[in-house]
């Protein structure tokens, strides 16, 4: 299907982007656009105006800040997977983004526009849960900083208000001996998560201190910390045995997600097996 009329700007920076927006309360903004393009073309999304921030240099970089990583909004799902700072630091990150789509949509899709645009199956969000990361948004009434675990808020929904648009992701520096991964049972079409887990452990003296626990894909209202697992693992031996017990509770309370490709409690039953399979390999077993 072909999209209905849509005029189209290219803002030069944030402050213009966010002008325009206020102008145009029903204008949306395109960053890589594999999301907004395609439900464009089937009418489920009709602006009158589109807002290209892609080529904002403002918008797209990654820096290391007080050994944690700021990533731009406008940067590429290839940009975060090939940089050198990520990859040394934030294991989920790198195995999230290779599992995106395929080469075009990496080297065009961008991390602020995935988050924004919040897919309950998309990758991002259970990295950035897990790995504790805050949001930085911009809009008509200033900056600020939202956490992660408060930015998904259900399907499709975000706690981004009228006029904002994101600006900057940032990952904490990680702790000592912490390590995170990110596994993924996909459609094989879509490559969108049936069933997505990323787990950040880390461990002293073969006992683990911290462990945060994200899926995606499993819960109809979107990615969720799963705050039972973590609890479970803290304080006990990094083993086997420990995540066997602790991914057993995985998914207890979350409304499951339901449709063709997965019913409830199958979902359940991956949402455990894929909670053991990322808890293992972050801790290394």
């Amino acid at each position: 299907m072909i999209p209905q009329a849509v005029d189209y700007k290219r803002a030069g920076s944030v402050s213009e982007a966010i002008s325009l927006l206020a102008e145009n309360p029903d204008a949306k903004i395109l960053a890589g656009g594999h999301s907004l393009i395609p439900a464009m073309k089937l009418r489920l999304n009709s602006p009158s105006l589109l807002i290209d921030i892609a080529r904002i240099p403002e918008l797209r970089y990654i820096e290391v800040r007080d050994g944690g990583v700021a990533i731009g909004a406008a940067s590429t799902h290839h940009d975060i997977i090939s940089n050198a700072d990520i990859q040394s630091r934030y294991g989920a990150m790198i195995e999230a983004g290779e599992l995106i789509g395929d080469t075009q949509v990496r080297n065009v899709g961008t991390l602020g526009g995935s988050i924004a645009h919040a897919d309950p199956s998309a990758d991002w969000p259970a990295a950035l849960i897990a790995l504790n990361a805050s949001i930085k948004v911009e809009g008509p009434n200033g900056a600020r900083e939202i956490p992660a675990t408060e930015f998904f808020l259900g399907f499709f929904y975000t706690a981004l208000e009228e006029g904002e648009i994101v600006t900057e992701v940032v990952l904490p520096a990680p702790a000592a001996g912490s390590r995170s991964v990110y596994r993924k049972f996909m459609q094989p079409a879509s490559r969108f998560a049936i069933v997505g887990c990323a787990a950040s452990v880390t461990i002293d003296g073969g006992t683990i201190t911290d462990a945060t626990v994200a899926f995606t894909g499993v819960s109809a209202d979107g990615a969720f910390l799963d705050e039972a697992v973590g609890a479970a693992l803290v304080g006990k031996a990094a083993s086997l045995e420990t995540i066997e017990a602790a991914a057993n509770a995985a998914a207890e309370g979350a409304e499951l997600n339901e449709d063709h490709y997965a019913s409830k409690t199958y979902r359940k039953h991956l949402a455990k097996v894929y909670a053991k399979r990322a808890l293992a390999g972050a801790c290394g077993l």
